[in-house]
C-alpha cells in the first residue's frame, strides 16, 4: 500500500476507535455551512463528521473487524463517530436530516452490529443518556424507598397506640 494511502487509512482508524459506533451518511447535496451547522450539533455530544474515501472506510473497517457494509460504499459518504451517546448523536442526525431533506444516513455500526436506517431512528427516540441514568437510578431507589416507609409505619403505629392508650386512662 502506498503511503499516502496508508496514512489516511490510518487516520480513518484513529476517527473509528473514539467510540463503540459509526454511523454512515450520504452527503451529496449538503453546502459547507449545513456541514459547519451539523458540526457544531454533533460537537454537543462529542461527536464528529468526517468525509472519507469508501475504499479508505473499507479497508479501515476490515482491520477493525467491522461487519461488511461494502453495499452501502457508494456515492459520498461520511462518517459519524464520537462521543458516549449513540442515541443523542442519531437524534441529531435524524432532526438535521429531516429539516434540511438533502443528507441520508446509509447504515450504522453500533458494538459490531450493523444498523439500518430504520434501527438509528428507533435509536433516536430513545431518552438521553442521562435521562436512562435518572430512570434507573429510580428504579434502584423504589424498593429501598418502600422499606424504609414500612420500617418507619411500625413505630409511628406503636406511637399512635400508646397515645391512645394514655388518652383513655386519663379519661380524654
Amino acid at each position: 500500500m502506498r503511503p499516502e494511502k496508508k496514512y489516511l487509512v490510518d487516520e480513518v482508524s484513529t476517527h473509528l476507535a473514539k467510540s463503540d459506533y459509526v454511523y454512515l451518511a450520504n452527503y451529496e447535496r449538503i453546502t459547507v455551512d449545513e456541514t459547519a451547522e451539523l458540526r457544531a450539533s454533533l460537537a454537543e455530544h462529542d461527536a464528529e463528521f468526517h468525509v472519507v474515501k469508501n475504499t479508505i472506510f473499507g479497508i479501515a473497517a476490515g482491520e477493525k473487524e467491522y461487519p461488511d457494509v461494502s453495499e452501502h460504499l457508494s456515492g459520498p459518504t461520511a462518517i459519524i463517530v464520537g462521543g458516549n451517546n449513540p442515541s443523542g448523536v442519531a437524534k441529531v442526525l435524524n432532526k438535521f436530516f429531516k429539516d434540511k431533506e438533502k443528507v441520508d444516513l446509509k447504515v450504522g455500526i453500533f458494538n459490531d452490529k450493523t444498523l439500518d436506517k430504520q434501527q438509528i431512528e428507533a435509536l433516536a427516540k430513545l431518552p438521553g443518556l442521562e435521562s436512562l441514568r435518572a430512570q434507573l437510578l429510580g428504579l434502584l431507589t423504589q424498593p429501598g424507598t418502600g422499606l424504609v416507609r414500612v420500617l418507619n409505619a411500625v413505630p409511628q403505629n406503636v406511637v399512635n397506640v400508646l397515645q391512645a392508650k394514655v388518652r383513655a386512662e386519663n379519661g380524654e
